[in-house]
């Protein structure tokens, strides 16, 4: 490989985020952010098989290492903070600072497109945690539930920390997991066991 080809990757995400955050996701190509990388159109989808992956390159490697991660918990036993303490545990500034996190949250709300794709990536992980409780012995319904609930609520948190909260984000994680508290008592009450049983009957 050429020497001034090293580092290709890397250069190609910075040129798409430049370009992106210049002239707008949608009027930016694949051939602008290799000429901005200062390397071939082949070598960009050497490594990305088109613009939108370049938001999405780390998504399936974390998703797999917060998998294992879970699958190798000490104690899954409350599987809804065993969820959370895997998410929030995670050092996401490895990902880019805050600022780039930012940047590329942005980007993904604004087009219906990317919007997609990241929701699609999300159920995946919140699959793949359902599916490392289960391998863990938990019941699967409890699995699937802890799993979705804690993705949401460390999702919450995440926005948060994105915004501009200076706190920690496994504090920001806990303060938002301490919201459940409001709500569930107020379900129980509008849906006691008597009015779950007679929808379960009228299904």
């Amino acid at each position: 490989m050429p020497r001034w080809e090293h580092g290709s990757e890397e250069r190609l995400k910075q040129a798409a985020m430049e370009l992106f955050g210049e002239q707008g996701f949608e009027d930016t190509s694949a051939v602008q952010i290799a000429a901005r990388a200062r390397v071939t159109t082949r070598t960009f989808f050497r490594y990305f098989p088109d613009k939108e992956e370049v938001l999405f390159a780390e998504a399936d490697g974390l998703n797999e290492a917060l998998v294992q991660e879970l699958v190798q918990a000490e104690d899954v036993s409350e599987p809804l903070r065993a969820v959370i303490r895997t998410l929030a545990g995670f050092d996401w500034e490895k990902l880019g600072s805050r600022k780039l996190q930012q940047r590329r949250y942005a980007l993904i709300a604004a087009n219906a497109h990317l919007l997609e794709r990241d929701l699609i990536k999300q159920q995946q992980l919140t699959d793949g945690l359902s599916d490392a409780l289960r391998r863990r012995g938990i019941d699967p319904d409890i699995a699937e539930l802890a799993a979705t609930v804690g993705s949401q609520v460390f999702r919450t948190a995440y926005r948060r920390w994105l915004a501009g909260d200076d706190t920690d984000l496994a504090t920001i994680t806990g303060s938002v997991l301490s919201l459940l508290a409001t709500i569930m008592p107020a379900a129980s009450r509008r849906y006691p066991p008597e009015d779950r049983s007679r929808a379960a009957r009228s299904r």
